[in-house]
């Protein structure tokens, strides 16, 4: 009954009341309210997954050839871009170098190519070129073949 005892009281010494309060109310809290905290976080989720913007690079992997020959602005500029001429990739994919000529309201700014400034930002867009989206639909299309009668 000595060994009974001894085990006893040392189990009692043992045992903290602050871990017992602290089980039962993170069992009490997420037991209380699971659909209403679940709700906002999952709309927060997909809210920052929605407004996630994408540097440069993550918006050229889409483009034929990396984006070279296609233009590429920051969103809070206006009536600038980059045409891009060379791009350096790192082996992830979402990290590199880039070159490209300015155009200010769609005509060259400058003769020669520079390195593109802030690539890695999360703030570039591809700008639609209309003239070449029209060499592009009218090389797709073929030509009506005329007919000797």
């Amino acid at each position: 009954m000595n060994t009974a005892t001894r085990s006893v009281s040392s189990i009692v010494k043992s045992w903290n009341p602050l871990s017992f309060t602290l089980t039962k109310r993170t069992l009490t809290t997420s037991s209380s309210s699971p659909a209403s905290a679940s709700n906002p976080s999952t709309t927060v989720a997909k809210s920052k997954r929605k407004n996630k913007k994408k540097n440069l690079f993550e918006v050229a992997q889409f483009l034929p050839n990396w984006g070279i020959g296609y233009q590429m602005a920051k969103t809070h500029w206006s009536g600038v871009a980059y045409q891009i001429t060379k791009i350096n990739l790192y082996k992830d994919g979402k990290h590199g170098k880039a070159w490209g000529i300015v155009h200010k309201d769609g005509v060259p700014a400058a003769d020669a190519p520079k390195k593109i400034s802030g690539v890695h930002k999360r703030c570039w867009k591809y700008i639609p070129n209309p003239k070449k989206t029209e060499q592009i639909t009218s090389q797709s299309l073929p030509e009506p073949e005329v007919q000797a009668a």
